[in-house]
């Protein structure tokens, strides 16, 4: 008689794709589907998705993973016992409690065209940029959730209505998800994670709840906000018309919070996870640790309700993997991204050439959201080779300013070292395939 399969499901909701992937009990995949999503550029920084395209782009990826994984032989419709999610952090929706559509389109992370709000916010707050620091860990900046919600609300007349009338759901994309999966407009559970409601700047840090003061300072009706959980629980079964209907949701982190723990990142160990953008997390343990160069002291994980609550420094890097991107889909100087090792590689430097990807402004350390992209050392002998070297660097450098800034925070006893004194860097995401960018991170990274 032949053992039970077991399996759980992910969702990864990420910044450009989709992907649902099934494990079995020894975590091996056994059946994955990605798709790609439109990305919307209304304006010059302005960055959006439709949040319907990505609720059926997770709608594709689990109906297809589970033709895949029963087309290899598994039972995965008696066997799925529960589901994960994992998403974009930041991007910002409200919908119609009453339709379920969304009043807008999703503005996502690396969007900047909320400066005018961020600069107005500094210059009435007696704290200025750092005025939220002490409760939140974020300073006033494009990047976070609060500055997207405060534009929707002054620019969009549905969403004005909708908040008057009571009608409007705010969240970020894994409390838009869980809605979609647990009932939507019937019944559906409109929470967040811990991970994705410190990113909001929003929640207080150690309380792991709203701020009233926050929201008061701000003007940000509590009630359409969702209630917080922890990390690891059971947040309510997947409702019908769904391809796994019945099956529980038991887990939800941002992205870079997945990334720590699926690195096993304890305190003093830190990940590098090199995407769309590229984002830098040092565990901190169940201590706080304030920032004096530019990072941001935020939630790592909470793994249960009654589970002890880990905090981390982290670097967030707007453009990485998105210059690569840029330089397939803008500049036709590659045709597929994998091109670009190849092509870096036909020279062994890049020719005095520097690459700046500030695409919307630059993130850590720096913060200014008045940033643009700069190429600077073109020469007649310049070819798209050294362009080519010159964005893996770019994303090297970048990576190189977060590990300076966190070794200054964190202090040698906030690092843990082997028995050569070297510092462990754990890396991971799409771009770690390219060997030659991890040969120049692990360059970089000998002279910290």
């Amino acid at each position: 008689m032949s053992k039970e399969e077991v399996f759980i499901g992910s969702v990864d909701q990420g910044t450009t794709s989709t992907r649902f992937i099934i494990y079995d009990k020894s975590a091996r995949p056994i059946g994955s589907h990605q798709v790609e999503f439109t990305q919307f550029y209304p304006e010059a920084g302005w960055v959006e998705h439709d949040p319907m395209e990505i609720l059926e782009s997770v709608r594709v990826c689990i109906a297809k993973a589970l033709d895949k994984a029963t087309a290899d032989g598994h039972n995965v419709d008696s066997g799925l016992k529960a589901i994960g999610l994992t998403n974009q952090r930041e991007t910002t929706l409200l919908w119609s409690k009453s339709t379920g559509c969304p009043l807008y389109n999703a503005i996502v992370w690396m969007d900047a065209r909320t400066s005018s709000v961020c600069r107005k916010l500094e210059k009435e707050l007696p704290g200025g940029r750092t005025h939220f620091v002490e409760s939140c860990g974020l300073p006033i900046s494009t990047y976070f959730s609060a500055v997207k919600l405060l534009w929707l609300m002054e620019n969009v007349d549905a969403v004005k209505a909708a908040i008057k009338e009571g009608d409007a759901l705010f969240g970020t994309i894994d409390t838009w998800l869980i809605w979609n999966l647990t009932g939507g407009i019937n019944g559906g559970l409109h929470v967040t994670d811990v991970s994705n409601a410190s990113r909001t700047m929003l929640m207080d840090l150690k309380t792991l709840d709203w701020d009233k003061t926050t929201l008061q300072t701000l003007g940000i009706p509590a009630e359409i906000l969702p209630k917080i959980i922890s990390n690891s629980e059971v947040i309510g079964k997947i409702g019908k018309g769904w391809p796994i209907a019945g099956v529980p949701i038991a887990g939800c982190l941002g992205d870079q919070h997945a990334a720590m723990v699926g690195q096993a990142c304890r305190k003093g160990e830190a990940k590098s996870t090199y995407g769309t953008g590229a984002f830098i997390l040092l565990n901190t343990g169940d201590e706080m640790v304030r920032s004096n160069h530019g990072l941001l002291s935020t939630l790592a994980f909470k793994l249960g309700p009654k589970a002890p609550t880990n905090y981390a420094l982290e670097g967030s890097i707007a453009i990485a993997g998105a210059a690569v991107q840029w330089l397939r889909d803008s500049l036709g100087i590659i045709s597929t991204a994998s091109e670009i090792e190849s092509l870096a590689l036909q020279v062994d430097s890049t020719g005095g050439v520097y690459f700046v990807p500030a695409f919307n402004g630059l993130f850590a350390p720096w913060w200014r959201d008045d940033a643009r992209g700069v190429c600077i050392g073109i020469t007649r002998f310049t070819s798209k080779a050294h362009i080519a070297r010159a964005v893996l660097e770019s994303m090297c450098f970048q990576v190189k300013d977060v590990l300076d800034s966190m070794h200054k925070d964190a202090g040698e006893k906030g690092e843990v070292k082997n028995e050569k004194g070297e510092f462990l860097l754990r890396v991971d995401g799409g771009a770690t395939v390219n060997n030659l960018l991890m040969q120049i991170q692990t360059c970089w990274g000998a002279l910290w």
